[in-house]
C-alpha cells in the first residue's frame, strides 16, 4: 500500500483503525508493516495497538482529545473533571482527558494529551450523550449531573461539603436538581444522596449570589 492510497481511504477520518484498511484484496501483513514504517518515519501517530491518526502536515483536522479518548476505549464516555470543564462548571484547565468505563482502569499517553480511564460498575454506566465537537468530530460525554456524580462516586470523600466547595463549582444553573436526586436515589448509595443535599445548598447559595469569605 502506498501512502497516497492510505490518504484516499481514510479521507477525513481524524482517527482510524487497522480494520478500515483490511477490506478487499489486501495483504494484512503488508498493511501492518506499512503502518509500522509510517509510524517510525513520523507520518502517523500510533495511539494504541491498531489505532492511528495522521501526523502533521498530513492532518486535515487535529483530533479532539475527547474523540481520541472515545476511540481508545470504545465502551467509555468523557466525564469527571473533563466533562465539568467542558460545561464550564469548574474554573481550572484540565490537561488530562478523564473518562469512565466498565473495563479496567488504564491511562494512555498520546500526542493529544493523556487519557485516563476510571472503572465504574455496569449499573452506573449511563446518562451520557453524543456531543458535536466541531470539524465533523463527536464524542460521548456525561451529562453535567452525571459528570458531577461520577466524580463524587469515584473520589474519596467526594460527597462531603468541604470537597464539593473545593471544586469551586460555577454555572450551577445547568444542573437539573430533580435529575440529580433521581440518579442518587436510583444508585441507592448514601455517599451520593449526601452529595446531592450538599450540592443543593451550593445551588441555593449561587442563586442568591452568596460569596464565601
Amino acid at each position: 500500500m502506498e501512502f497516497d492510497t492510505l490518504l484516499r481511504i481514510i479521507e477525513n477520518e481524524p482517527v482510524f483503525d487497522t480494520g478500515l484498511l483490511l477490506a478487499g484484496a489486501v495483504d494484512p501483513f503488508d498493511v501492518r508493516k506499512q503502518l509500522s514504517r509510517w509510524t517510525t518515519s513520523g507520518k502517523l501517530y500510533q495511539l494504541r495497538r491498531g489505532l492511528y491518526c495522521l501526523a502533521p502536515p498530513y492532518q486535515k483536522s487535529i483530533p479532539h482529545p475527547f474523540l481520541v479518548a472515545n476511540r481508545l476505549i470504545a465502551g467509555s464516555y468523557v466525564s469527571l473533571q473533563s466533562a465539568l470543564a467542558y460545561y464550564s462548571m469548574i474554573p481550572e484547565f484540565v490537561p488530562m482527558t478523564t473518562s469512565v468505563t466498565t473495563a479496567r482502569p488504564i491511562t494512555f499517553r498520546t500526542p493529544f494529551g493523556n487519557c485516563d480511564f476510571r472503572h465504574i460498575q455496569v449499573s452506573w454506566f449511563h446518562s451520557y450523550h453524543r456531543m458535536d465537537l466541531g470539524n465533523g468530530q463527536w464524542a460521548f460525554i456525561a451529562t453535567p449531573e452525571k459528570a458531577l456524580l461520577d466524580l463524587v462516586y469515584l473520589q474519596e470523600g467526594g460527597g462531603e461539603d468541604d470537597y464539593l466547595r473545593s471544586l469551586r463549582l460555577q454555572a450551577l444553573h445547568q444542573l437539573d436538581m430533580v435529575l440529580l436526586q433521581r440518579l442518587s436515589s436510583t444508585a441507592n448509595k448514601p455517599k451520593l444522596i449526601r452529595a446531592v443535599k450538599n450540592i443543593q445548598h451550593l445551588v441555593e447559595e449561587d442563586s442568591m449570589g452568596y460569596q464565601p469569605l
